[in-house]
């Protein structure tokens, strides 16, 4: 019995695991070779009952490329967003996205692609940083990214580039190892990142200086696999990163869901720690693009240290209500759709997505389907709009 092998284009715009479409899938894209778009992943000229029925194996895969809205770039890859649309949700999503293009012009003049020129004024000194280079004179990209301007200097940031620490971020980060006096954490840097142990708080609360007992009780404070957050301190010799987390807010993460997302849309905040009272719910924004949501601790400084004891050990066998669950669920499946659409996560834009699925009874696995998705696009076009118009009547 011989099995018939998919075809290269099958396996990288569906993403399968070398298993062969659906006959009438294949049927579907065979007698429309010409027109077949890898790009989207669907045949433009189906009949327009194609996708009507949710079981018909021609209901189309549309892969979203969001496009580039002011103070964002997009958020996923063709392989990252895989999307069951209908005909007239494709439609919508479609069109929400235009509209949200035509409302930054100006964000979308500044992405450029590899070897596109970038329009300087020759007459003055012009310094070519990094994502460019001279060709016949002209500057041009060397990265797809956004073109960014210091004074004379000229640079293109990368779209998909790894997380850039500054110090003084906020971070979240998991712990992948426990070495002498140290903790390693993962916190989607090129290099490593460290955490002393003379950086963090010891169970007594007392500052004094660390013991060989203290290092040997380090698994007590953070053990393998642990989400602690953290706040960049500086860079080691090495080139890693060296963190803190000498202050009650900080430590230990518990009770929660740990969410990536491209650290590119998190932006610089005045404060990242947010706790949303209506949810009973800790919402921290790291900007390594690490979002942790989580029950509400109470942090309390300069308390009795049996206190706290006592508090830990009675909310140990306690366990995180149901309601609370359900809440931080919720807020999570809002952080992924809004990730997954390119938009910059604040905690305003995070509850307003979350409330939105309340009043129309979305239930919270729901949200992760595509019409949330499209109902999602479209409250922000028009959001969007509603602020534009404000602003220019405003003037």
């Amino acid at each position: 019995m011989t099995v018939k092998r998919p075809s290269l284009v099958s396996i990288q715009v569906l993403g399968l695991r070398a298993r062969p479409p659906p006959a009438a899938f294949e049927r579907a894209r065979t007698r429309s070779t010409n027109n077949w778009d890898p790009a989207l992943g669907f045949c433009p000229n189906l009949p327009p009952s194609a996708g009507a029925n949710a079981d018909d194996p021609r209901r189309f895969l549309l892969l979203l490329r969001p496009p580039i809205l002011p103070g964002q770039r997009p958020a996923m890859s063709t392989r990252d967003l895989h999307l069951r649309l209908s005909q007239t949700q494709r439609a919508r999503l479609e069109a929400a996205l235009h509209e949200l293009q035509t409302l930054a012009p100006a964000a979308a003049a500044a992405a450029v692609n590899v070897a596109d020129n970038i329009p300087v004024n020759h007459e003055d000194s012009i310094l070519k940083g990094h994502g460019t280079s001279d060709r016949d004179g002209e500057v041009v990209a060397t990265v797809c990214g956004v073109v960014e301007r210091v004074e004379s200097l000229v640079c293109v940031r990368t779209l998909r580039a790894r997380y850039k620490p500054e110090i003084g971020d906020i971070i979240v980060g998991r712990v992948t190892e426990i070495a002498p006096k140290r903790w390693r954490l993962e916190i989607n840097f090129s290099q490593g990142a460290v955490l002393m142990l003379s950086s963090v708080n010891l169970p007594d609360g007392v500052q004094r200086r660390r013991t060989a007992v203290d290092e040997l009780n380090m698994r007590s404070i953070f053990a393998e696999n642990d989400v602690v957050c953290a706040e960049v301190r500086g860079y080691l010799p090495d080139g890693s990163l060296e963190l803190h987390a000498s202050s009650q807010k900080y430590g230990k993460l518990q009770r929660g869901q740990l969410l990536t997302v491209p650290a590119y849309l998190v932006k610089q905040w005045n404060q990242h720690f947010h706790h949303l009272k209506q949810y009973n719910v800790d919402l921290i924004l790291g900007c390594n693009g690490f979002i942790w949501v989580g029950e509400h601790v109470v942090v309390a400084e300069n308390t009795d240290v049996k206190e706290d004891q006592q508090k830990l050990a009675m909310e140990a066998d306690n366990f995180t209500p149901i309601e609370t669950r359900r809440h931080i669920c919720r807020l999570a499946n809002a952080v992924r759709v809004l990730s997954a659409l390119g938009f910059t996560l604040t905690v305003e834009l995070i509850i307003q997505t979350a409330e939105a699925s309340l009043p129309s009874t979305v239930e919270i696995n729901k949200m992760l389907g595509a019409e949330f998705y499209v109902q999602t696009a479209e409250r922000e076009a028009k959001r969007r709009a509603g602020s534009l118009r404000k602003m220019n009547g405003a003037w």
